[in-house]
């Protein structure tokens, strides 16, 4: 990984045409905002690589896995809140930037893919390495182009405008662009260098200047509330916060909450789960029918944010008779499930807050004081509902690792899917130190994970945690390759519960050989030997308080794997018990 000052002007001098217009590319990508860089080992797409390595402003990281890759690029994008680039060569390189492509999609996650592909006349010809990349990501791009060869008869402020209208629509509606950058030979320097000072001049002052060639303006108009708000307000109302990546604007839904006095169910992904305003434990407390009586008791539902993890809180949304449904969240995607949404502000938080503060003061203080009464009866099940948790969460298992980390946790905090996602969005309990978690819950794939988490971590000067199930760790195995790079302490959990114990939950049929050899697919694997392959340090604790110190030496420094080896049928039989406690059992998740 490498990052140096801004270069002063722009090369006149290339190794070859196509250096030229790989150097404009990532030039303007620059200007633009961007600053990492993920590149995987190719031929075709060395201009681009030897472009991104000579630029002073560019931090490059490297992977030879192109799937970790744009994982990687994944998480460093979501950390820093900035653009990614990722350069790839050509063929199945480029298929295997897919799944990442498709999370980067649907999370609204801005992804910029540099696929090198060889000119149209090598294509359906034999000629070795070339597939059809044109539009290859489908409908999981925001924008797609396919350049052309470089050559001195297209214009340099073709390339330069073509990308800064990209990237204005991409800011418009976030998501992954693709640029297919066709390269004829020669791809390599030659014992001359292309002299562009002719070809570039009509760039006039662009050449020594920091800005874009075009700079793209968008008007944002921050809401505006009238009547409706000051209808929607006084009734009984519920704040649901989901998927929410700035803290900042996380708060902002806790301020909001308290001044109106509505409860607060935040979810795993929001940043404000562990606020006290938050009813920590409302994915189980909605085993409890008090709990759910008493929430039916809402009218109106404000949500921040979509994606949420907990079904049964979904479950509830889609059944209950809402009076009305408002959704904040700045990605324009329609995040309905149910289509009970009337009214959807494509806005941050912090701007549907402050949209209400100035003109609604008088309302909020003279509203009557049966609306804003507090809601007991939740508080009174919320602390039975604790109370169970801790009790049931006191033995070294699946429930009680997670119920401990969420306790634990320092920094930055990934989560894994399938069941390490359910399991820390229904545990844990309040916290004061502030922990950023992340989650790939676009599409909720299994795949990447461990890239990712590596891309979080080094966006942050905070140690992180990954927790992933065994087969998710098994699917991105290569990816810990990347992880002896890590600059701050990087805890690796794997739950090893010998296959997919998650179908235990499902409905699948039980008889015969069906769940064990086609579903839960046991592989009978440890990692004590993967962790030593890679070079990482690893402990195989076996008691609460062994993972206690396991976990507390791995924050302190570099980069371990900690193993925990459970029984496979272990964790649905604590959560059916759990929810037998609780009043109703639910063993139906998906």
């Amino acid at each position: 990984m490498t990052a140096n000052a801004m270069p002063r002007g722009f090369p006149l001098q290339h190794a070859t045409f196509n250096h030229v217009w790989a150097a404009l590319l990532l030039e303007e990508l620059y200007r633009l905002g961007m600053r990492d860089i993920v590149l995987a080992p190719g031929s075709r797409s060395s201009p681009l690589t030897m472009a991104a390595s000579e630029h002073a402003g560019l931090r490059c990281h490297c992977h030879f896995d192109e799937r970790g890759l744009a994982f990687m690029a994944l998480g460093l994008a979501r950390g820093s809140g900035r653009p990614v680039a990722v350069i790839t060569t050509s063929g199945t390189a480029v298929a295997n930037l897919y799944p990442a492509v498709v999370e980067a999609k649907l999370m609204g996650v801005p992804l910029v893919v540099l696929s090198a592909d060889r000119p149209i006349e090598l294509l359906d010809n034999g000629s070795n390495q070339a597939i059809d990349q044109r539009d290859i990501f489908a409908r999981h791009t925001v924008v797609h182009h396919d350049l052309p060869p470089p050559g001195p008869e297209l214009s340099a402020a073709f390339l330069l405008s073509t990308i800064d209208q990209s990237i204005d629509q991409q800011q418009r509606t976030p998501g992954p662009v693709h640029f297919n950058c066709r390269y004829r030979e020669p791809l390599y320097p030659g014992h001359q260098r292309e002299d562009a000072s002719d070809y570039l001049a009509p760039l006039g002052s662009w050449l020594a200047s920091s800005v874009p060639w075009s700079q793209w303006v968008s008007s944002t108009q921050a809401p505006v509330f009238s009547t409706e708000w000051a209808d929607f307000s006084c009734q009984r109302g519920v704040i649901v916060a989901g998927c929410i990546d700035d803290p900042h604007q996380a708060q902002q839904v806790v301020t909001l909450s308290r001044r109106l006095g509505w409860p607060l169910l935040a979810d795993l992904q929001s940043q404000i789960r562990f606020d006290r305003q938050n009813v920590i434990h409302f994915d189980l407390a909605l085993h409890d029918p008090h709990f759910v009586e008493e929430l039916e008791r809402a009218d109106v539902l404000l949500q921040f944010g979509g994606r949420l993890i907990s079904k049964r809180l979904t479950q509830f949304i889609a059944r209950h008779s809402w009076q009305d449904v408002w959704l904040v969240d700045s990605r324009p995607q329609r995040l309905d499930p149910d289509y009970s949404v009337k009214r959807r502000f494509v806005c941050p938080p912090e701007a549907v807050v402050a949209a209400l503060e100035p003109e609604n003061n008088h309302e909020r203080e003279t509203g009557t004081g049966a609306e804003r009464t507090p809601w007991h009866q939740l508080n009174q099940c919320q602390q039975r509902i604790s109370d169970i948790v801790n009790q049931r969460c006191n033995t070294f298992s699946e429930l009680g690792i997670c119920h401990r980390l969420l306790q634990q946790a320092a920094g930055q905090l990934f989560v894994g899917n399938s069941m390490p996602a359910r399991l820390m969005n229904m545990l844990g309990t309040y916290r004061t130190a502030p922990l950023r978690v992340f989650t790939n819950r676009g599409a909720s794939g299994i795949d990447g994970l461990i890239a990712t988490a590596y891309g979080a971590s080094a966006t942050s000067d905070q140690p992180t945690t990954l927790i992933v199930g065994d087969i998710s760790a098994l699917h991105d195995l290569n990816s810990l390759a990347l992880l002896k790079q890590a600059v701050q302490p990087l805890v690796v959990i794997i739950l090893n519960n010998d296959g997919g114990s998650i179908f235990h939950m499902l409905p699948v049929p039980k008889e015969g050989e069906l769940l064990e050899h086609y579903f839960r697919q046991p592989h009978g694997l440890n990692f004590e030997y993967v962790a030593q392959m890679f070079g990482l340090a690893y402990a195989a604790p076996g008691s609460l308080e062994s993972f206690d110190a396991a976990y507390a030496r791995a924050l302190e420094s570099g980069v371990t794997l900690i193993e925990i080896n459970v029984p496979h049928q272990q964790v649905a039989d604590d959560l059916v018990a759990l929810a037998a406690t609780l009043g109703r059992l639910d063993n139906h998740e998906d």
